[in-house]
C-alpha cells in the first residue's frame, strides 16, 4: 500500500509565498507595521497628477465645467460689457449682489475661478496632444505590421486555392492594395496593408484646434477694443480714444493699438417699404463716407451697409443705427443766436419716433437780462398722423413735426455730476407757461418757430432735417484665427467620426499537394460591417487574377482530359465568408 502525499507540496509553497508576497504589497497596515511598504513621493505624486490631468476624462470634466461656467456670464450682467446694468442689479438685489461680487459672477471671463479652468483645460489639451503626436509622426515613419500567424482568428476572413505562384499573387495583392489607397508591404509570405491614418490625424487636428480656438479667445479678451460713435451727417471722426461716445477694450488693450484712419460722414440713405404687411421695412440702409488711413492718407469714398462694414487694418467700422437730427436755432429776447444746430434724437420704435433733449447752457439772458439756462424736450415725429398721439406713422420724412416742452432755470450741468444728453434734468428747472396758464408744448413743422413768453426769445425749427448714424469700431485680433480653429474643429471631428482604420493581410504560401493556397483577413479598430463588405470586394477583385484551383478531393480519375472546373464555393464573392 502506498502512502498519500500530503497536500503540503514543495509548488503550493512556492505558490503561498508569492501570494504572501502580493499580500504585503496590497497590505493597509500602518507604516510602523509596514516599514518597508514603498511611498509614491513627490515625484510619484507629480507623475500621478499629471496623468490624470492630461487623461481624456478629466479633460471632458472641464469642458464640462469651462461650458457651466460660461452660464452664469450670459445671465448676469457683466462689468466689461455693461457696467449700468451691474450697478441697477447690485442696487435691486442687496442679498445676492454681495455674493455675487464675491464669486466674480459680474466678471466672469476675468475671474480667478475661470482663468483656472480655461488654463487647466489648456494644460490638459497640450498633455493630450504631445505625446499621440510623436506617437502618430512614428506611425506614418513604420509600416503595417506583418500578417499574424493564425488569420483565421480575424474578424473578417476569406481563403481559396489558387493555380497562381504566391510571388504572383503577392504581387497582384500588392499592387491592388496600393491602388486602393493603402500603405502596403511585403513582409514574409504575406502582404501587410493598412488605411484610415486620417481618423487620427483627425482626431489630432479636432484637440489642435480646440488649442488654437482657446489661445484665439484668450488673445481676443485681452487685446480688443470696442466703441460707438454717433455722428450727423457732415460730421466725422478720428480713431482716437477721445472721439468716441463710449469705449471699452481687453486688460492689455492700449491706445498704441488703434489703427490710426479718420472718415466722414457725407449721407445716409434709407428707403423703406410703403405697402403690404413689411410696410417700414427698411430696403436701403447704407452710410456714404469718405476715410483716410494715416496722417496724410488720400481720402477715399466708400459705402457703410447693414453687414458690410468699412475694414482698416484689424478694425472694422460696422453701421449699427440710425436717425434724426432736426436742426434747431434759439434766439434770446434780443434777437440774438445763442444757439444754432443740429440736435440728434434717439428713436423709440421702428418708425423712428424719437425722443430727446436740446439744452442752451451758454450766452443767453432771459427778460429780465439774467443769465439762464434753457431746456427743450423734444419729440421728433418723421411722419405725423394728427391728432394728440406723439407717434410716428412711418419712418421716412414724410410729414415731419417736432413736439417741444420750454423751460428755463439751472439744467444741472455745472455741478459736475454726468448726465446724458439725451435727457433733461427737470429738477432745478421751471416750465415756460401759455397764455393759459398750463406748460408751453407746441408742435412746430419746418420752418416754424415758437415764441417764449414775456419776450424770453424764440426757437425755430429750420427747414434742413439732418440725419445721422451710429458706427460701432471692432477690433478683435484673435477673430480669424477663431474661425479657422472652428472649421478645422469641425472637420477634424467628422475626419475622427466617419473615417475607419483599418489592417488587411494576404498570405500567399505552398500547400502540401504544390497548390498555392491564399488566405485574406481585414481587422478594424472598431466594430463595423463595412471591414468584412471591403475585405470581399478585395477578395473578389484578387481573385480574377488569381483565380480558385479545385481542392484534391475534387479531382475527378475518369476525367478524359488533364483539366480540372474550379468549385463555384471557392469562388470569394463580395461578403467574403468571415469568422
Amino acid at each position: 500500500m502506498s502512502k498519500t502525499t500530503p497536500p503540503d507540496t514543495a509548488s503550493q509553497r512556492a505558490e503561498d509565498q508569492d501570494l504572501g508576497a502580493a499580500g504585503s504589497q496590497l497590505s493597509t497596515a500602518p507604516q510602523e507595521d509596514a516599514p518597508n511598504l514603498p511611498t509614491l513621493g513627490v515625484i510619484g505624486w507629480a507623475r500621478w497628477f499629471w496623468r490624470q490631468l492630461t487623461s481624456m476624462r478629466v479633460a471632458l470634466l472641464l469642458l464640462l465645467l469651462l461650458s457651466l461656467g460660461a452660464i452664469p456670464g450670459s445671465l448676469i450682467p457683466q462689468s466689461g460689457t455693461d457696467a449700468t446694468k451691474v450697478a441697477d442689479f447690485q442696487q435691486n438685489h442687496t442679498i445676492l449682489g454681495p455674493v455675487y461680487d464675491k464669486l466674480g459672477l459680474f466678471h466672469v471671463y476675468s475671474s480667478v475661478w475661470f482663468s483656472a479652468i480655461y488654463i487647466l483645460l489648456f494644460v490638459s489639451l497640450i498633455g493630450c496632444i504631445v505625446p499621440r503626436s510623436w506617437q502618430f509622426v512614428g506611425q506614418l515613419r513604420g509600416r503595417p505590421p506583418g500578417a499574424p500567424r493564425r488569420l483565421t482568428r480575424l474578424p473578417a476572413y476569406t481563403t481559396w486555392r489558387t493555380g497562381a505562384e504566391p510571388e504572383q499573387v503577392r504581387e497582384a495583392a500588392l499592387t491592388l492594395l496600393k491602388k486602393r489607397r493603402f500603405r502596403a508591404h511585403v513582409a514574409g509570405d504575406a502582404v501587410a496593408a493598412e488605411k484610415g491614418y486620417l481618423r487620427e490625424f483627425g482626431n489630432l487636428a479636432f484637440h489642435i484646434a480646440l488649442v488654437v480656438m482657446l489661445v484665439a479667445f484668450a488673445w481676443g479678451q485681452l487685446f480688443k477694443s470696442e466703441g460707438n460713435k454717433l455722428i450727423v451727417e457732415g460730421g466725422g471722426f478720428s480713431n482716437v480714444l477721445t472721439q468716441y461716445d463710449d469705449f471699452k477694450s481687453g486688460n492689455l488693450f492700449t491706445q498704441d493699438d488703434l489703427d490710426p484712419f479718420s472718415f466722414n460722414l457725407d449721407k445716409f440713405t434709407g428707403t423703406y417699404e410703403t405697402s403690404g404687411p413689411n410696410r417700414g421695412t427698411p430696403r436701403t440702409y447704407q452710410a456714404a463716407v469718405n476715410y483716410s488711413v494715416g496722417a496724410y492718407g488720400k481720402a477715399k469714398k466708400t459705402t457703410i451697409k447693414v453687414n458690410e462694414p468699412l475694414v482698416i487694418g484689424d478694425s472694422k467700422v460696422y453701421l449699427t443705427a440710425h436717425g434724426y437730427a432736426p436742426v434747431i436755432t434759439v434766439r434770446d429776447g434780443k434777437g440774438n443766436v445763442v444757439f444754432s444746430d443740429a440736435v440728434p434724437l434717439l428713436p423709440l420704435d421702428s418708425n423712428v419716433t424719437s425722443t430727446g433733449a436740446i439744452k442752451v447752457m451758454d450766452g443767453y439772458r432771459n427778460a429780465k437780462g439774467q443769465k439762464e439756462q434753457l431746456g427743450f424736450q423734444a419729440a421728433f415725429l418723421p411722419t405725423y398722423g394728427g391728432g394728440t398721439s406723439v407717434v410716428s406713422q412711418f419712418p421716412a420724412l414724410t410729414n415731419p413735426v417736432l413736439n417741444l416742452e420750454a423751460y428755463h432755470g439751472d439744467l444741472g450741468v455745472d455741478a459736475g455730476i454726468p448726465q446724458s444728453v439725451y435727457q433733461l434734468d427737470k429738477t432745478n428747472l421751471k416750465g415756460f407757461k401759455d397764455s393759459k396758464g398750463q406748460q408751453l408744448r407746441k408742435n412746430l413743422r419746418p420752418g416754424q418757430t415758437m415764441q417764449l413768453p414775456n419776450g424770453a426769445g424764440s426757437v425755430t425749427f429750420e427747414k434742413g432735417i439732418k440725419e445721422w448714424a451710429n458706427f460701432q469700431v471692432t477690433r478683435q485680433p484673435g477673430a480669424g484665427w477663431a474661425l479657422g480653429g472652428a472649421v478645422t474643429a469641425i472637420f477634424g471631428l467628422a475626419g475622427s467620426l466617419f473615417i475607419q482604420r483599418r489592417r488587411v493581410w494576404v498570405r500567399a504560401a505552398k500547400g502540401d499537394d504544390g497548390v498555392t493556397v491564399v488566405e485574406m483577413a481585414g481587422l478594424g479598430r472598431s466594430e463595423s460591417a463595412k471591414v468584412p463588405e471591403e475585405l470581399g470586394t478585395l477578395a473578389g477583385i484578387l481573385y480574377d487574377q488569381a483565380p480558385g484551383a479545385p481542392d484534391p478531393q475534387d479531382l475527378s480519375e475518369d476525367t478524359p482530359d488533364d483539366t480540372a472546373t474550379p468549385d463555384s464555393d471557392a469562388v470569394p464573392a463580395e461578403g467574403a465568408e468571415t469568422t
